[in-house]
């Protein structure tokens, strides 16, 4: 009775006078109860130590937390079902795979991509004309000395030709030089600049029809790239800085060590992978490179994965052994997927002139290379071979390399590299 009187208490309103709870009281005859008795029970009962008079008036009791995050549950799916519903017939543009500059989709028409804010062309063009200097300053030298006060005649176009040759252009693209030369300066004075600028146009005509961007065919997931080279020429370097602008694009890549025969490649390639987000695949050392393929294309297919590199061995000294490798690796692909490999990568290296043109032939004839990547132009006086290569073999260049950082592997531009070749501002 004392504890539920108590109660009763602590329920009145704050207009009804503290002392309508006093009069309240049952009369004593009915139950002997004090003042002292209740205050002892109110706290037993945990009540606060307030006056009577001094009772706020009882907060309304909050509903459960549970509760409380159903009804913003509530909301916000309402919320999401009016957005929805706002929205349902709107047209809905068609959203394309941003690519990386370089790379285009198969059998889709190609978009012109804007430069990156944060590497301008004229920056790249910058870097490219600094990488081809010791090519440039050798090839223009040499034509200024032999065109100071001279006329164009047979002798000087005979000498100039030789000239162009030995800087490995190549006999095709040096006989369009004089040509082009002879039919407009023929008989009169000649300047080094004239042939310079005569030497650069021609170079671009040579090589515009082989800068192409590598194209991606994402109805195969995963679109195996096989990249073949001999070892020296930067196929690790090079598959890790495609891989980090795939990555960067939003693209699930994948990375297979296929150079079994190298401890240092598998983990070149792991370090890689690890710094582009890419997932890898490696197996040990020694290990057939053929089956770590086989393993790799299952891997990156369940993965979902939208591109696989794989790396390859390019062991030259053991040429029968090697191709006869790089054969049994296609050949596998081809049974997972008849189109596979889709892309073929030869990386070059530029530093190696005459023996860069003799690698093409080879790898092209057992792997089918499908386009080229050359890379070391910054340490060089031989750029003109890449010229040379793509006047015989017509094979896509894809991405060109002047240095070792993530930034100087950039697509091939034919007008860039004709004029840093030949010493020429860009326009």
């Amino acid at each position: 009775m004392a504890l539920g009187f108590i109660k009763k208490i602590f329920t009145f309103g704050k207009d009804e006078p503290a002392t309508a709870a006093v009069e309240a009281l049952p009369d004593a005859s009915e139950e002997a109860v004090n003042l002292e008795s209740v205050a002892e029970e109110a706290e037993a009962a945990s009540a606060p130590e307030t006056a009577v008079e001094d009772v706020p008036a009882p907060l309304e009791e909050e509903p459960p937390e549970e509760v409380i995050e159903a009804g913003i549950r509530a909301e916000a799916q309402d919320d999401i079902a009016e957005i929805l519903e706002a929205s349902a017939d709107e047209e809905k543009p068609e959203v394309q795979p941003q690519l990386p500059k370089g790379f285009a989709l198969e059998d889709m028409e190609e978009k012109p991509v804007e430069p990156e804010a944060s590497l301008p062309k004229l920056s790249w063009f910058q870097r490219l004309r600094e990488g081809l200097s010791r090519t440039s300053q050798q090839l223009t030298g040499q034509i200024a000395a032999l065109f100071t006060k001279r006329k164009l005649d047979e002798d000087t176009l005979e000498e100039l030709e030789e000239l162009l040759i030995q800087s490995d252009l190549g006999v095709e693209t040096a006989m369009r030089i004089t040509g082009a030369l002879s039919s407009e300066r023929y008989g009169k004075d000649v300047t080094g600049e004239d042939v310079t600028r005569i030497m650069a146009a021609e170079i671009g005509k040579v090589l515009a029809p082989v800068a192409k961007p590598l194209k991606l065919d994402l109805s195969h997931k995963p679109h195996v790239i096989l990249v073949v080279g001999v070892n020296g020429t930067g196929k690790t370097t090079t598959i890790g800085k495609l891989a980090a602008k795939l990555s960067g694009a939003g693209l699930k890549v994948t990375l297979a060590a296929g150079d079994t025969f190298r401890a240092a490649a598998i983990e070149q390639l792991k370090i890689w992978a690890e710094r582009t987000g890419s997932d890898f695949i490696g197996t040990k050392l020694g290990a057939d490179a053929a089956g770590l393929a086989f393993d790799a294309f299952q891997q990156a297919k369940a993965k979902k994965s939208d591109v696989l590199i794989i790396d390859t061995a390019g062991r030259l000294q053991n040429k029968t052994e090697l191709m006869a490798e790089l054969e049994k690796i296609v050949r596998v692909l081809g049974k997972l997927d008849p189109d596979a490999p889709h892309t073929v990568l030869q990386t070059l290296d530029a530093t190696t002139g005459q023996n860069a043109m003799n690698q093409v032939e080879i790898f092209r004839n057992v792997a089918g290379v499908s386009g080229l990547i050359m890379t070391k132009l910054d340490g060089t006086a031989r750029g003109g071979i890449l010229v040379s290569i793509a006047a015989k073999h017509k094979l896509p260049v894809y991405f060109i390399g002047v240095g070792e950082g993530i930034d100087d592997l950039e697509p091939f531009e034919a007008d860039d590299f004709a004029r840093a070749i030949a010493g020429i501002a860009q326009s």
